[in-house]
């Protein structure tokens, strides 16, 4: 069990992926004890978002604040909009984004947590220039987020 925890918005931290797409950090594993990882994912209209992957212990829940999110569920496309929840369980291959024409605001969580903070910065890095992209496959194990190729992701996704 974790003490409860606080983070005030004035003292998130903010990372970016790419252009357009913004991590706010607000819970880690090492915070709640592992009970749970917390973020916000602010992805802007034509922001690919995230490749297909899965996670192999966590169960990964978005919640829509905003907008609207396209979402691959195994090879299913699924659209979630405002106040839409979806779970996704441990070795379930998913992938997220904005929906065409949509900016989308969403709370993703983990549970039970993982350790997820210093592989969204790593994300930061690579996005900036000041780190390998092989650094993030190479991380595939310790961060528990193993990529997968998907057809109907990519095709989703005008790749």
């Amino acid at each position: 069990m974790f003490d409860p925890f606080l983070l005030r918005a004035a003292d998130a931290e903010i990372v970016s992926d790419a252009p357009g797409s913004e991590i706010t950090l607000l819970a880690d594993s090492d915070t709640t004890d592992g009970g749970f990882t917390a973020n916000r994912a602010t992805l802007k209209d034509g922001v690919f978002g995230t490749p297909a992957h899965f996670h192999t212990r966590a169960t990964e829940f978005f919640f829509v604040l905003e907008g609207k999110l396209q979402v691959l569920v195994e090879e299913t496309l699924h659209t979630l909009e405002k106040g839409d929840f979806l779970a996704v369980p441990p070795k379930v291959p998913h992938a997220f984004g904005p929906a065409a024409g949509s900016d989308a605001d969403v709370l993703v969580t983990f549970t039970p947590g993982m350790a997820r903070f210093d592989y969204y910065r790593l994300l930061d890095r690579v996005a900036r220039g000041e780190a390998d992209p092989a650094e993030i496959a190479a991380s595939s194990k310790q961060y528990d987020n193993h990529y997968v190729d998907s057809p109907v992701w990519r095709a989703a996704r005008g790749q």
